[in-house]
């Protein structure tokens, strides 16, 4: 994802046109299989209609393989029934022709935990993935490949076949016709913005379709325009992008008055109106850029109200398939960032990156759990698209839409927002809905309704719910199940608000039956002598007993994210078979609840405590018996047939951390490339003199870091030459991508730096020199840069990735007669062929200290002296912290911690990397921010066991740099049933032949 604003301003302009060009003929052909089908409402599996809820999850963003089950339960309990996946080619094949699976890149493993949870997965191999990740996904071999990549040059392809096979392989022995959790696969990305006068180029869509089919794949093939624009229609099933409110978190409450979109419907029409009406990426957070406001933000940019406005809005316009992106972010470890983020990948997703859980995850519950229970939805369509405004409810500041069930019964959905979406202001109104009994203007019973500004409801009309058939209702519903003939059905609302539900009877009408037990008095009303009408405010938790068949539950909005539907493993459908309204559980408490099952008589409950909980369950009145987390509950019977429990207390342990700034450290210089007695013969020579690159070089040599097979972290360049003795100082023109720096040295004396911001790409800058040079004397400039990974290549057919990162210029000033002898330069060690296959080719930049593995556990730094990060160097340069240290964090807990440090303004201007356990996992740039808290998860922390952390310092000014604070800190306590988490191997240090 990503897309430059302007782009999508262009091609929003051009859908209607594109759209109908781009327009999809009837398909005609025999599925390959018949497992997942479509037709023009939904997908089918084993042709059962599914709401397709899904959220995106990456699996190299977070390298510890046995969390991902853990993040996959979150994603299933949180009402999700899929998760969509990138594959990063850079990551799988970073020298061109070796191809790697093992460690963290093992997706098979990903793709066994999500099975182990019951979801389904949808693949997006790329080729091309964009994903915030350096170069989108290239890997970094193609910067200097002369073809224009993302088209149908013939270098192209055969550079994506050993990596596009290898994928397409594996997730043919995956899919959901093989018993595996893969149900869709998507065929590059966003494939949609064209550089002129380049455009569509349908040999490389056929091609790219060609090559998933022969490799066994056939399961439905899709793709995501960025918007409808008809672009890549040759799909199975055609759909597009939707980030309407866009990534400004600095002003997170600021919503453009027009921002809800309207034509989501029409475009599909006008595009592909067979197939399901598909959003394959709808705004599920937002990323946040060096220099930006911080994650949090973005979470409340996004958050529940946002939710409730843009997903229910889909759902009004016959979306029947929307996939979160991010659900869950993770953390840009290692270099895998593109230029315009930075560690944390968070997102301000539902789930945070340290794996705790935001309000907007509750929220979002409350949704998904009602799609799931609502078929009629599946084959709703709008009636009243483009004629919203004031529809219902004769008040034009209310937009209402109306879908109506064209298959099988009369239910109506209305889904009603404010015409504002700026709106803070809450709007008091009655609405006329047409049932079967005639048009009600509602609430009936007197009063009015309410709707808070940035708020949206459905409410619904001759819904049915078991044998219950509401005739209207206004509060929400956020769950329905039967149990032993009695239909329970959960309605819910914010805090105060008035509502009404009428319910039909079959002949004796039951209203002298009616018990209430609860917070708020419930008024009732016999409606024609056929239905029940109930007028209650939505305060607490209500319960309403219906004679013996049905019970509603009238919850309000805090109290309703309390409430969990839970399935056990069936039969037939394993853990699949919470994709239907059979066998379900309704439990209300916990902090998160993992996962179910029924032994006999007994309900056992998995999950996650945070405070003291008690729990009460809704299910079947076989269950007499539970237990949670292997424990047995006191229970009781309330008044209306539900079991409560008895409190359950968490043990939440306390542990000691260790203090960072009290450990001994060590500390050695990690520049030693400025002293007189180093030797660079063993670095790479910049000889070349031609490059496939775009930009215009002024250099006589070619002087482009990835030319030469470096890609990631930190690069050194060292120019030899002999003064003509006028020279007054030297200047140069660097390129490393937004937020990057470099320092410049002449010998070992300190030149200057450009420190970097959030805006430069590349910087000029000369610098002078202290004294005059004797003529002939032989010297040397050394340039330390950032590399901050490379561009994306969102533009097809720009090679935008190709992006210089470098020296594009430079000159001796002074002096138009000295030339540089040689050019040598060095990155990781190793460059494509690096040494640590353990961390991957992204792990470590070319630091003296990263080429000589001081960032492992087990480099022996006993004849280094004591030093710490927080004392720091007096001078410009980089050192190199170490230290160990214990934790004993036992198990049965979720104790995420961080490592936390603070914004310096005495010495303000350094950077920072810090590697524990050998992984880095944290890039810090003082000046720059905004990052200062920097998870690290278990598996990478040994939570048992000792732990080595490393940490880079490189300063900038002439002052020398120290770290302000540095804390290792917890970021939640949780009493958890999550499944054993393995370390990640910790691959120690050995001796690195060839390391200069």
């Amino acid at each position: 994802m990503l897309l430059p604003l302007f782009a999508i301003a262009l091609l929003f302009c051009a859908t209607v046109v594109a759209g109908t060009s781009g327009r999809l003929r009837v398909r005609d052909d025999e599925p390959l299989q018949h497992v997942i089908t479509w037709d023009e409402y939904s997908f089918m599996i084993n042709g059962t209609r599914l709401y397709v809820f899904s959220g995106e999850v990456h699996p190299y963003r977070m390298p510890v393989q046995s969390l991902h089950l853990d993040i996959f339960q979150k994603v299933k309990s949180a009402g999700l029934n899929a998760v969509s996946f990138y594959t990063f080619w850079g990551i799988l094949e970073p020298k061109k022709g070796e191809i790697s699976f093992e460690g963290f890149r093992n997706v098979q493993i990903f793709m066994d935990a999500a099975k182990e949870a019951g979801l389904y997965l949808i693949a997006r191999p790329g080729p091309y993935i964009n994903a915030e990740t350096t170069a989108g996904g290239f890997p970094g071999w193609g910067t200097y490949d002369p073809a224009l990549w993302r088209t149908s040059n013939t270098s192209y392809v055969e550079s994506y076949q050993l990596y596009f096979d290898s994928l397409t392989t594996i997730v043919a022995e995956n899919e959901v016709a093989k018993g595996g959790p893969i149900i869709l696969i998507q065929s590059e990305n966003e494939y949609s913005g064209f550089e002129p006068p380049y455009h569509e180029d349908k040999v490389y869509e056929h091609e790219l379709i060609n090559t998933i089919r022969a490799n066994g794949v056939t399961i439905p093939i899709t793709t995501n325009d960025v918007a409808q624009d008809g672009i890549y229609t040759i799909v199975d099933v055609y759909g597009y992008d939707s980030y309407a409110i866009q990534w400004d978190c600095t002003h997170p409450y600021t919503w453009p008055s027009d921002v809800v979109p309207e034509t989501f419907f029409e475009g599909h029409l006008a595009i592909n109106p067979q197939e399901p009406n598909v959003i394959y990426e709808h705004q599920g957070g937002s990323y946040d850029g060096w220099g930006g406001s911080g994650y949090y933000n973005c979470s409340i940019l996004t958050g529940p109200d946002y939710q409730r406005v843009f997903y229910k809005n889909a759902v009004s316009m016959a979306i029947t398939y929307q996939n979160l992106y991010m659900i869950y972010g993770g953390t840009n470890w290692g270099g895998i960032a593109h230029p315009g983020v930075y560690t944390s990948y968070d997102y301000g997703a539902a789930i945070a990156e340290d794996r705790t859980l935001r309000e907007k995850y509750y929220d979002l519950k409350l949704q998904t759990n009602f799609y799931k229970v609502s078929p009629a939805l599946l084959t709703s369509r709008p009636d009243n698209y483009g004629e919203t405004a004031g529809a219902f409810t004769n008040n034009t500041a209310l937009e209402t839409s109306q879908s109506i069930d064209a298959v099988g019964n009369l239910t109506g959905f209305y889904t009603i927002r404010q015409a504002n979406a700026s709106s803070f202001e809450a709007i008091n109104y009655t609405i006329s809905l047409p049932t079967s009994l005639g048009t009600f203007d509602i609430p009936i019973l007197g009063g009015s309704l309410t709707l808070s500004g940035k708020d949206s409801k459905i409410h619904v009309t001759d819904y049915e719910a078991g044998s219950t058939t509401l005739l209207y209702s206004t509060a929400e519903i956020m769950t329905w199940a039967t149990f032993d003939e009695r239909d329970v059905i959960v309605l819910y609302g914010n805090a105060g608000e008035l509502h009404e539900t009428a319910i039909l009877f079959d002949s004796t009408p039951f209203n002298a039956a009616l018990t209430t037990t609860g917070t708020s008095d419930v008024v009732s009303e016999i409606l024609d002598d056929v239905a029940l009408v109930l007028q209650y405010m939505t305060d607490g938790q209500t319960v309403v007993e219906l004679g013996s068949g049905i019970l509603l539950y009238i919850l309000d909005r805090t109290t309703a994210y309390e409430f969990w539907v839970l399935h056990p493993p069936a039969p037939e459908k394993g853990s699949y078979a919470n994709y239907s309204t059979d066998n379900p559980v309704i439990i209300k408490g916990g902090y998160f609840l993992r996962s179910i099952s029924i032994d006999g008589g007994t309900l056992n409950i998995l999950g996650d405590l945070n405070a003291t909980a008690d729990f009460e369950i809704i299910g079947p009145s076989n269950i007499t018996e539970v237990t949670f987390n292997g424990a047995s509950l006191d229970t009781q019977s309330t008044s209306y047939g539900t079991l409560q429990t008895g409190s359950v207390e968490p043990d939440l342990p306390e542990i000691n951390l260790p203090d960072l700034s009290a450990l001994t450290w060590k500390t050695a210089n990690s520049l030693p490339e400025i002293l007189s007695n180093y030797s660079d013969d063993l670095w790479t020579v910049a000889n070349h003199t031609k490059t496939v690159n775009k930009q215009r070089l002024y250099t006589p040599v070619v002087l482009i870091s990835g030319d030469y097979g470096y890609h990631t972290g930190n690069h050194l360049w060292r120019a030899h030459f002999n003064a003509s003795g006028t020279e007054t100082g030297f200047a140069v023109d660097v390129w490393g991508g937004a937020a990057f720096g470099f320092s410049v040295w002449l010998d070992d004396t300190f030149l200057g730096s450009w420190e970097g911001d959030a805006i430069h790409s590349n910087y000029s800058a000369s610098f002078g020199f202290p004294d005059t040079l004797d003529e002939g004397s032989e010297h040397i400039i050394t340039i330390l840069q950032d590399h901050m990974g490379y561009e994306e290549d969102w533009t097809v057919a720009s090679d935008d990735f190709k992006t210089v990162r470098g020296i594009t210029s430079y000159n001796f000033t002074g002096s138009a007669d000295t030339e540089v002898s040689v050019w040598k330069l060095t990155g990781n060690l190793g460059g494509e062929s690096y040494i640590d296959t353990t961390r991957g080719p992204l792990n470590e930049g070319g630091l003296y200290g990263e080429r000589q593995g001081w960032h492992l556990p087990g480099f022996d730094d006993s004849d280094w002296d004591n030093g710490s990060p927080l004392d720091g160097i007096d001078a410009p340069g980089v050192s190199f912290y170490r230290t160990t240290f214990d934790l004993d964090v036992p198990s049965g807990v979720d104790y995420p911690l961080a490592i936390v440090v603070s914004n310096s303004t005495d010495n303000p201007y350094y950077r920072s990397q810090f590697y524990v356990n050998g992984y880095q996992f944290g890039k810090y740039i003082n000046s720059i921010g905004p990052q200062t808290s920097f998870p690290v998860p278990q598996g990478i922390l040994d939570y048992g066991g000792t732990n080595t952390l490393a940490i880079s310092l490189w300063a900038h000014g002439a002052e020398g740099a120290s770290l302000n604070s540095l804390a290792l800190e917890l970021t939640a306590t949780v009493a958890s049933s999550m499944a054993e988490v393995q370390n990640q191997p910790f691959t120690p240090w050995s001796p690195r032949l060839g390391a200069y």
